[in-house]
């Protein structure tokens, strides 16, 4: 933004990139779920191993082996691979936090390498940045992902956070499609989640309690013990309405 206040042709043409890259994957990925609806393809992991390879393009006849190919097979991939020393360039750094699903989706593919980094990475966006990123369309597999690497990674300390971001990501348009295209590994790791959040949650309020009032300060903490009682209900009623929405038993 430059300083009058207006965007700057730069951040305008960034945003347009980002959107019309966005656009070009949803269409690609409708038209592979299409195919693949037409295909009547067996199982749901060929279904969505269709649509995950959306971006990869056949190679033709005139693609010979041993000869130098004329069709990118795999655009989306490309920046990985060894160009002319004249066409490379340098790695795009992570330096700041993602604005579009577009360039969120740049970022999560190409920056992340662990499951660690990309748990910190959804706890460093929060629930809010990431209703507001996918409130169009959450990209198709990216929920399954996102509820493994929570599974995997959830602790104590980050409990109120992965209740935003399941709140939020609940709220997404077609929620409810990408919940019933989960894997089965997905809808375990779904379900382990909410076991450990559960959990976490009992923890957190049983120690929180005090042991047993006595003395002049006895009236004071059994308030205290009504009105985290009241909390830890107040929570576990949020953890099982989202339970509803993940289609979690």
């Amino acid at each position: 933004m430059e300083a009058d206040g207006a965007l700057s042709p730069r951040a305008l043409e960034r945003e347009l990139r980002a959107a019309v890259a966005a656009d070009e994957r949803r269409e690609r990925e409708n038209e592979a779920k299409l195919r693949a609806v037409r295909q009547r393809v067996p199982s749901y992991e060929e279904f969505r191993n269709i649509v995950l390879a959306s971006h990869l393009k056949p190679l033709e006849k005139k693609d010979k082996v041993g000869k130098r190919r004329n069709v990118l097979w795999n655009p989306c991939a490309a920046h990985t691979k060894a160009p002319q020393a004249s066409d490379v360039e340098i790695p795009q750094e992570l330096d700041q936090l993602p604005g579009t699903s577009a360039e969120f989706y740049r970022d999560w593919r190409r920056c992340l390498k662990s499951g660690k980094e990309k748990y910190q990475f959804l706890l460093e966006l929060g629930g809010k940045a990431l209703g507001r990123i996918f409130q169009a369309d959450l990209g198709f597999g990216l929920l399954g992902e996102f509820l493994m690497v929570l599974a995997e990674n959830v602790c104590h300390e980050d409990r109120d956070a992965i209740l935003q971001i399941l709140q939020s990501l609940s709220g997404t348009k077609r929620f409810g499609l990408n919940v019933d295209l989960l894997s089965e590994s997905e809808k375990e790791s779904s379900r382990d989640l909410f076991r450990k959040l559960r959990s976490v949650t009992r923890d957190y309020w049983t120690a929180g309690h005090p042991s047993s009032p006595a003395g002049c300060e006895a009236e004071r903490e059994a308030h205290l013990i009504d009105t985290s009682l009241q909390k830890e209900a107040e929570e576990e009623k949020i953890v099982m309405d989202l339970m509803k929405h993940y289609q979690v038993n």
